[in-house]
């Protein structure tokens, strides 16, 4: 048994260890230094009503989106969208990992019980009994063995854990975000394949008609049969176009069915392009992105994660320090086990291991986890870096699709004037067919050019609220 002699040596050598434990050979983690500017390229001095604006990348999904369609359709992209299933596993491993790093402190207890036989002329020190030529021994005890934290190992192994538990996390968030925006986007496309397809079947009825009235130009001899078949031409031209168009409408149809994770199928659209709403959006200041979008914050908790191991790494190149107690009951009869206090015995001890030989591979591996630490810095920094480019390029483009719009839009009344103009100069002899069809033709590339414009708008606005880390919420 342990006397209180021992038990007043240990006391000390505990609280030795414990105050150690409070040691780390490597420094708390910080923020590193991104330099952020104070706005976005391209944005004045915002004044205080834009800065007292909500901030977009706040705002939920179904709240940024007007399309019922399109909320339905992003809300079942996330229920089942495989590299979101993915991911979430991913955050499921990570939590039983963290879960086995935070049992790093408690000690090891084992439990053994053994029985055991001599066959010799005596057994240790005590002659076997006349006629007897074995022995039987029987033992049963506890050991207990515990690792002090002095160098800060395991307090390491732990936040480890737990930065990559929450790396997972925000992986997950940013996987999200991706999708939200490829849904948006697939389905901004969608939509802009409805409006070229009516825009391409009015412009087709339109040519039928203009052939009609060449034809009977025709038979009158007012024009040639080269006008006739120019114009046959220009409307089989447009019947192809619209054959294309109805095979993207599919195509586009089943890639979104594939992101929300089911077989092909047609998809719901509830608003035609032209009616799409469009909501203002607040980017903020650059340096909510650091606490709002996914990715930087997951390339941050991979940036403490590399800090965390570089101190398991430091930590081993010191001596551990470990306590050992076993108790038990040992006879040479299973019957003897409770004979107390005779059968009892018990033993602590203190241990110092110091690697000697592997001290160049331990220095090795910690040079190599501060390179890691070094490349997870840099990765933080670019993405910052990419993150405050890609919301500065689609603040640049709403911006400048904008004035396009503005000025397309004025483009279309003109050419739409041009065509009905054309269509009475050539009735009345005053104009050539050719004129009539170069004015259908351009009327039609501007209609398709202003509702390529429109996608492209809200494609950027859905870009924007993306970049600002929107749409996981």
């Amino acid at each position: 048994m342990m006397n209180r002699t021992t038990e007043h040596r240990l006391v000390p050598i505990l609280m030795f260890l414990l105050i150690l434990s409070a040691c780390s050979t490597v420094g708390e983690y910080s923020q590193p230094d991104t330099d952020l500017p104070k706005i976005y390229r391209g944005i004045d001095v915002p004044d205080s009503g834009k800065a007292a604006a909500p901030f977009s990348a706040s705002i939920p999904y179904r709240a940024f989106f007007a399309d019922s369609s399109l909320v339905e359709l992003i809300g079942a992209a996330i229920e089942r969208n495989h590299d979101v299933q993915v991911a979430l596993k991913n955050i499921e491993y990570a939590s039983l990992a963290l879960k086995q790093a935070k049992l790093g402190n408690l000690p090891i207890l084992n439990l053994q019980a053994a029985g055991s036989a001599a066959t010799t002329s005596d057994y240790g020190s005590n002659p076997l009994p006349p006629g007897k030529e074995s022995a039987r021994e029987y033992s049963a005890s506890l050991m207990l063995s515990w690792e002090a934290d002095v160098w800060g190992k395991i307090r390491n192994t732990r936040k480890a854990a737990l930065s990559e538990y929450l790396r997972t996390v925000e992986a997950k968030k940013a996987v999200q975000t991706r999708l939200v925006a490829d849904v948006a986007e697939g389905y901004h496309n969608l939509l802009l394949l409805d409006a070229q397809l009516g825009i391409t079947r009015r412009n087709l009825a339109l040519a039928d008609t203009t052939l009609s009235m060449m034809r009977l130009q025709y038979e009158a001899g007012l024009v040639t049969s080269l006008a006739v078949e120019q114009q046959e031409a220009v409307k089989l031209d447009i019947q192809s176009s619209i054959t294309g168009i109805e095979q993207g409408v599919a195509v586009q149809e089943n890639a979104l069915s594939v992101l929300c994770g089911q077989m092909p199928d047609t998809i719901a659209r509830a608003a035609q392009l032209p009616e799409m709403d469009e909501k203002g959006i607040s980017p903020g200041i650059p340096a909510l992105l650091l606490g709002n979008r996914p990715d930087v914050k997951a390339a941050e908790m991979a940036l403490m994660k590399a800090h965390a191991e570089t101190g398991v790494a430091s930590a081993k190149l010191y001596p551990s320090f470990t306590i050992n107690a076993e108790a038990g009951a040992n006879a040479l009869k299973a019957s003897d086990w409770f004979n107390f206090p005779g059968s009892l015995f018990s033993f602590v001890q203190g241990a110092v291991l110091q690697p000697v030989f592997q001290q160049g591979k331990l220095r090795t591996a910690y040079k190599q986890a501060k390179v890691v630490r070094d490349q997870e810095e840099i990765l933080f920094r670019q993405t910052v870096l990419e993150a405050v480019k890609e919301v500065s390029d689609a603040l640049a483009a709403i911006q400048k699709l904008e004035i396009r719009e503005k000025a397309v839009r004025k483009q279309v009344r003109i050419l739409r004037k041009s065509v009905d103009n054309a269509t009475l100069l050539f009735k009345s002899g005053m104009a050539d067919y050719l004129e009539v069809i170069t004015a259908q033709a351009n009327a039609l590339d501007a209609e398709l050019s202003l509702a390529d414009i429109r996608r492209q708008r809200l494609d950027a606005r859905t870009e924007l609220y993306r970049a600002l880390g929107g749409g996981w919420q």
